[in-house]
């Protein structure tokens, strides 16, 4: 099942910053012989970010390509962008082209907060030209309403000012940007209230939200609904509990960049109300039983009684809890849910010869992803653990050094997206945790 589209590099070697080549000596030192291979990954992901997907425009802003798509999600470019974090804090020059990326970032959720991802000119291209919905756009390659969507941008822009000091991206449009997501949020704290529909005329229901884009029932719970999940799947039941999760993490960023730096006290107030009601309803909504019996946290809910067991690959999920700074990774909570995650309650866990770990309904049945068994190592306090999902991932790229969206558990040579800029910069972010290296929350 490999997916064999072309790929498009953006730049050369000679674009990677300095920095970035010393970096990479530096893992590849730590590495040693012991774990070379993971240096050559590391290498290779690291720098195939930089030179496969990235658009410098002249203004200052920085456009990236999810990989084989040509165009923008929200969720995958703060991601992709992360791990060089811990590289710029020592280089300007890194610094701008993250700072970039967040500005064209805000400029696009102020087009458009519901969309998922964007093109890189006004062009009119994508993904399906018979979608149906509210509203649409030129800039739009989809408009499929993901939580996680808005929560990736704050998050990134929160992290440069943490790591870096800089305060540049938090301008008129990062402002006006924040504004529209808190209405989004507030508005789809009942989706009653909201003008939001979303129908993709196949026979697919994974592409469109129930009840021919309107949504199925829910009750008022305190979170904020979500159409989507970050696979780009429709939820089953609308509030999205890793997706809340993450927006009460972020509105705690909001209130933080708003007193501390912005002094917008109105703007604060309204991300602090948020949190709370998010907070308020996972405490209150977001708790089911495994067969144990024992509590842990669903994945969906609808607020009637009705639940999922369950945890998809893409972040947030519910694996990532800590890794976003929702709770510690020793919470007794997540702790059992993530025991629940990691066996056969879990449908969406699959072990074969090659590895066991998490997959998704968006992939093939057996095919599990490097994006999940690195956030299982991510939130694993084990350093055995994150060695030996370390030694699996680099033993299942099918001889290409990079990640892919899946592979099938029992034959890594069979995988989809060879070219997935996300799961390269998660592999490489597992890797500088095995060494100690962090970005600052």
């Amino acid at each position: 099942m490999n997916d064999t589209s072309n790929t498009t590099n953006a730049a050369s070697q000679s674009d990677i910053p300095q920095s970035v080549s010393d970096f990479m000596q530096h893992i590849t030192d730590l590495c040693g012989g012991e774990h070379a291979r993971w240096a050559e990954n590391f290498n290779a992901g690291f720098a195939n970010t930089l030179t496969t997907t990235v658009r410098r425009h002249d203004d200052g802003t920085t456009f990236l390509l999810t990989g084989d798509i040509p165009a923008m999600w929200l969720r995958d470019s703060s991601a992709q962008f992360r791990p060089y974090l811990a590289v710029a804090v020592d280089d300007p020059e890194l610094t701008a082209l993250i700072t970039g990326l967040v500005r064209q970032q805000f400029r696009f959720i102020n087009i458009d907060p519901y969309a998922n991802a964007f093109n890189e000119k006004p062009s009119g291209a994508t993904w399906d030209p018979n979608d149906q919905t509210d509203s649409f756009g030129p800039w739009l390659w989809e408009r499929k309403y993901e939580v996680d969507s808005l929560c990736y941008p704050i998050q990134l822009a929160w992290l440069l000012y943490r790591n870096t000091g800089t305060t540049s991206h938090f301008d008129d449009a990062f402002v006006s940007g924040i504004r529209r997501i808190l209405d989004v949020f507030e508005t789809e704290l009942d989706h009653s209230n909201s003008r939001y529909r979303f129908f993709r005329p196949n026979d697919d229901p994974r592409d469109s939200v129930p009840n021919h884009g309107a949504g199925g029932p829910f009750a008022v719970t305190g979170m904020t609904w979500s159409g989507f999940r970050p696979s780009d799947d429709a939820c089953v039941y609308p509030y999205l509990v890793p997706s809340n999760m993450f927006a009460s993490v972020v509105m705690g960023y909001v209130q933080r960049i708003f007193i501390d730096v912005l002094d917008d006290r109105e703007i604060a107030g309204r991300a602090a109300a948020l949190q709370h009601s998010i907070d308020d309803g996972l405490a209150h909504h977001a708790t089911i039983h495994n067969a144990a019996g024992n509590a842990i946290y669903a994945y969906e809910v609808d607020g009637l009684g009705n639940a999922l067991l369950m945890d998809d690959s893409n972040v947030p999920n519910l694996m990532s809890a800590p890794y976003l700074g929702f709770c510690e990774a020793d919470d007794p909570l997540y702790l059992e849910t993530r025991n629940t995650l990691l066996s056969q309650e879990n449908p969406y866990y699959f072990e074969g010869d090659y590895a066991h770990a998490i997959g998704s309904p968006h992939t093939p049945e057996g095919y599990v992803w490097p994006i999940a068994m690195a956030m299982q190592g991510l939130t694993s306090h084990d350093k055995a653990e994150k060695e030996r999902i370390l030694d699996q991932l680099v033993a299942a790229d099918a001889g290409t050094h990079l990640m892919h969206e899946s592979f099938d558990a029992n034959d890594p040579n069979s995988y989809t997206r060879p070219w997935f800029s996300w799961a390269n910069m998660m592999f490489c972010e597992l890797v500088m945790d095995y060494f100690g290296i962090h970005v600052k929350l």
